[in-house]
């Protein structure tokens, strides 16, 4: 029995569901997801709650039960609240800007990146140094945030490159003489 997939999501203030046979729309104030259900789970709108239910006992639907339940929890929390994650460059004339539409990197190499920013996701460079990313869609936000430290991964001599906040990088000692 799943122990995630048994507890309801509960719909705050301001977010409604719809729910048709093979699809899920949550819409919320910070904007709308939908979600194509398995044939595997049910899901049902009870108040203001949203039950997700195994339709067979294989294991197969016990492990969609939980994985359901927590993607709609996520769309639920994206369309009210929303997702931030946070980046930290380091290293000497690493930098990054946003102009316009596009994210703007110079990361040591002898031209300046130019990454544009899907829709749904907004980038705020808080100092040259840190960049905020956030938006509705939970998937969306780390996929962007994993590709832009992509771009330049920290790098265990010397710490330089792109990190998550809060990342520990593993150094290595150098050469010894």
């Amino acid at each position: 029995m799943s122990r995630v997939g048994k507890h309801p999501v509960a719909l705050p203030q301001g977010v409604t569901a719809e729910i048709k046979k093979e699809s899920v729309s949550i819409k919320g104030k910070l904007g709308a997801l939908s979600l194509e259900l398995g044939s595997e789970v049910d899901v049902k709108l009870e108040g203001d709650h949203i039950v997700i239910s195994p339709r067979h006992e294989t294991k197969r639907s016990r492990m969609m039960w939980g994985t359901t339940r927590n993607n709609i929890a996520n769309m639920v929390k994206g369309v009210s609240e929303g997702f931030k994650k946070a980046l930290e460059i380091e290293g000497v004339g690493f930098r990054a800007a946003v102009q316009g539409k596009d994210l703007i990197l110079q990361l040591g190499f002898s031209h300046e990146i130019k990454f544009p920013i899907p829709f749904g996701i907004e980038i705020k460079a808080e100092k040259p140094t840190k960049l905020a990313i956030s938006g509705f869609d939970k998937q969306k936000v780390g996929q962007v945030a994993a590709e832009i430290r992509g771009m330049k991964k920290p790098e265990p001599y010397k710490g330089k490159g792109i990190r998550y906040a809060g990342e520990q990088v593993r150094r290595k000692e150098g050469k010894k003489k």
